[in-house]
């Protein structure tokens, strides 16, 4: 019988709504910063929603060659931006490495958006004359992240995208770690990018009614668990973590953030766009995660919940969270970081896989912000942060994601002593 290999995180990088890397996006995270205002990317008085969680300060010019950005989509932007960090925080030098033990394994939920919107409409408003831009197709493709952030180093090893709507970087994270286990690659570049702040997909989500409307104050309409919650803050950005096997890692002497020790996906096989009312694939995966990663309810220290501040899906999670860890589970802290970032969709998993490292690097627990009314629904005896970041030591973090189609993603990570 094969000996299972053992992943661990030697790199992270981010750009996010609160910060364009990892130090700045803890930092802001903890001191429960929000990233949500005005959208700026276009006029967005004709629609429901006139808000999002932006880049803040972001200039692609700065970061990327200039033929880079002509090819490509943000949402491969984005990435190749994350990618960069998480490679050069991971101190790896490829061109020692054979090309084909090196990969990529990235998500996207939407790809490229804005690449799709500006063509279609230069179609239309140009009286249907065929002047397509000969990148269309390669910007648009969701898969073009992972082949760009191969190019941009090298590897020739594994190389995919996965799609599962907001679950969709915990598959990409889960996936990469099997491949480590499996000793099919020695590092895998890994996580989620995703640029849907446009009109058609603010648009698309307005229709289904599935966003916040709290345009008089954006910074607080993000509220998971509150009574008034009214739906999601959309985000942007990308978040990347470099995988590497173990042994590789220790032989190199890498710094080692964690150990990802678990992941399990299931299907609520209920609902095109809701959550299974009760939790039950939620319940099953994280319970799955943990039979993964040869752990307990018990062991489990800090629980990112997935908690978008949707009025069914908050509630959803939270009887599942109830379900596996008991009426009172005082060892387990529970908190919703897209209060602060907003809903990154398919990049969310990775930008709070990061959080969840990061929470057991620095033995604090980052909050909950804008829960001013708890929802007298939530469950009694589970330990929600809300408001100010809490000092706890954390050996074991679990991040929680679900997306549209019923898909759950969970990914447990561990101290490694």
């Amino acid at each position: 019988m094969q000996t299972l290999k053992r992943a661990v995180i030697t790199g992270l990088g981010a750009l996010t709504p609160i910060g364009n890397n990892v130090a700045d996006f803890w930092n802001n995270l903890v001191a429960g910063k929000s990233g949500a205002a005005r959208i700026t990317k276009f006029n967005p008085d004709p629609f429901r929603t006139q808000f999002a969680c932006e880049l803040k300060d972001y200039d692609p010019a700065k970061l990327l060659d200039r033929n880079d950005i002509r090819k490509t989509d943000p949402f491969t932007q984005y990435a190749l931006i994350a990618a960069q960090q998480a490679v050069t925080d991971s101190g790896l030098d490829f061109s020692k490495m054979d090309p084909f033990d090196s990969g990529v394994i990235w998500g996207s939920g939407q790809g490229g958006m804005l690449t799709f919107e500006e063509q279609v409409k230069e179609y239309t408003l140009g009286n249907y004359v065929p002047r397509f831009n000969p990148y269309f197709v390669p910007k648009l493709i969701a898969n073009m992240a992972s082949g760009m952030i191969s190019i941009r180093f090298g590897l020739m090893g594994i190389n995919y995208t996965t799609v599962s709507a907001c679950s969709t970087s915990n598959t990409a994270i889960m996936d990469a770690l099997n491949y480590i286990r499996l000793g099919k690659a020695k590092v895998i570049i890994t996580g989620g990018s995703e640029a849907p702040i446009t009109e058609a997909s603010v648009g698309g989500f307005c229709a289904m009614k599935a966003m916040s409307t709290r345009n008089d104050d954006p910074a607080t309409a993000s509220r998971p668990f509150d009574t008034d919650r009214d739906g999601f803050v959309m985000g942007e950005g990308a978040a990347a973590l470099v995988l590497e096997e173990y042994e590789h890692a220790v032989a190199r002497g890498a710094h080692i953030y964690a150990e990802v020790v678990g992941a399990a996906m299931t299907a609520d096989a209920y609902h095109m766009t809701a959550t299974h009312p009760e939790g039950l694939g939620a319940l099953q995966a994280m319970k799955r995660a943990l039979e993964d990663a040869e752990l307990t309810p018990q062991d489990v220290d800090y629980l990112n919940a997935h908690a978008t501040s949707t009025p069914v899906g908050d509630l959803s999670e939270l009887a599942a969270i109830r379900s596996l860890f008991g009426e009172a589970p005082q060892h387990l802290s529970i908190s919703a970081t897209k209060s602060m970032t907003g809903h990154l969709l398919g990049a969310a998993g990775a930008i709070e896989a990061i959080a969840s490292v990061l929470s057991i690097n620095n033995g604090i627990v980052p909050p909950t912000i804008n829960t001013t009314n708890p929802d007298p629904a939530i469950p009694a005896g589970l330990q929600i942060v809300m408001g100010n970041a809490l000092q706890k030591k954390v050996s074991v973090a679990m991040s929680n994601t679900f997306g549209f189609g019923g898909h759950n993603g969970i990914v447990v990570f561990k101290e490694v002593k």
